[in-house]
């Protein structure tokens, strides 16, 4: 059996983050209150009805004593897709999608895939997830084997889609003319010149009505990874566009 994890303090950050975010659904909300000098602040629960600062990412500093702040997000992004200054987050509910996480493989290996690998999967299954996280219409971020599961959501007659980002995705031959034709979502293409997988996924999506792209110089099929301070200043221009 393998030994349990010691609590580190970044760890216990991120539990703390999962807690306050049910609570931030269920309307309450917590702020950091100071005591005197040379003792510990608290965390004192609120009914507010909105927050009161930006929201924060789990692991990330504190605020300065005496400031109020919103509770921190339920945790970390996917390694897979950089984190971004916190300052420059939009509110967007965005839906990250990455191998650490698919179904079959990664940290989700005893789940069933809904599908084999290159295969599209229903559109039923992202809308599963999205109703079931209750996010409404949101941007989904789809790089490489994603493909798979997002194409046939953001083909489907009438996607709720608020903004789809590809990143070098697979599957973008099995969708028809027709079906990208018919997508109305605003969508920001976004592959490494040095991705021969990249340029192939490009030739289709480029048949999408309302799209623009950025292509990344020097970077790979990884490109976030190459180039993330890019990758970031792409994408949040984007999202800003959104909303």
């Amino acid at each position: 059996m393998r030994p349990q994890e010691p609590f580190s303090s970044s760890r216990l950050m991120c539990l703390r983050g999962t807690l306050l975010a049910a609570k931030r659904k269920a309307g309450a909300w917590s702020t950091w209150r100071p005591r005197a000098r040379g003792q510990r602040g608290r965390w004192d629960e609120k009914d507010l009805a909105a927050p009161t600062g930006p929201a924060t990412a789990c692991g990330r500093k504190r605020a300065p004593r005496g400031t109020a702040r919103s509770p921190p997000s339920a945790g970390p992004l996917p390694r897979s897709l950089p984190r971004a200054p916190v300052a420059a987050r939009t509110r967007l509910p965005l839906i990250r999608a990455s191998l650490r996480s698919s179904p079959g493989l990664g940290r989700s290996k005893e789940a069933v895939a809904p599908a084999p690998i290159g295969e599209l999967v229903p559109s039923s299954f992202l809308a599963a997830v999205v109703d079931a996280l209750d996010l409404g219409s949101p941007v989904v971020i789809s790089p490489s084997l994603s493909g798979m599961y997002s194409l046939p959501f953001l083909t489907a007659p009438g996607s709720q889609l608020r903004g789809y980002v590809p990143v070098a995705p697979i599957c973008t031959d099995k969708i028809n003319a027709a079906d990208y034709a018919s997508v109305k979502t605003s969508t920001l293409i976004v592959y490494g010149d040095q991705d021969p997988m990249g340029l192939t996924s490009f030739e289709h999506l480029k048949q999408l009505p309302n799209h623009r792209v950025l292509v990344m110089e020097g970077a790979g099929h990884p490109c976030y990874l190459d180039k993330p301070e890019e990758w970031h200043t792409g994408l949040l221009d984007f999202l800003q566009g959104l909303a």
